[in-house]
């Protein structure tokens, strides 16, 4: 049997903190959303001035990359070099860049999505976050 480990709750503070550090650092008014390694949502934090619309689009980010077990924007690339029959993909929506996995010796032990900005600029704030928790 294996062992991998597991996301807890003051890992997901840990994570959320420094995204949100990352986020004011650059006035960004952003949607967190931090999932277990099933998509569960355990964590989902709305900046101010955020389009409510993010709130919806950060947790489903998250919940694709940790389904995926790799980056949300790898399906926007499969879509947009036109693989369009891939938006039928089932329990995956977050389709676009921003969903990043928390990966922990070589388990995903979860993702973190953001929504709100550029979708560069919601993949930097996830990693901000992410490098928090792995440093």
């Amino acid at each position: 049997m294996q062992t991998k480990p597991v996301l807890t709750l003051d890992d997901v503070k840990k994570i959320a903190a420094a995204a949100e550090a990352e986020a004011k650092a650059n006035s960004w008014a952003v949607v967190i959303a931090i999932v277990d390694d099933g998509g569960h949502l355990m964590w989902l934090q709305r900046l101010d001035g955020v389009a409510p619309i993010s709130a919806q689009i950060a947790p489903a980010k998250a919940t694709t990359a940790a389904l995926g077990r790799r980056e949300s924007k790898i399906y926007e690339d499969i879509i947009n070099n036109g693989r369009f029959s891939f938006l039928s993909a089932p329990y995956i929506e977050g389709m676009l860049e921003g969903g990043v996995p928390i990966l922990v010796d070589g388990h995903c032990i979860g993702a973190v999505g953001v929504s709100g900005v550029k979708s560069s600029e919601d993949a930097q704030i996830a990693k901000a976050g992410i490098a928090a928790l792995l440093a």
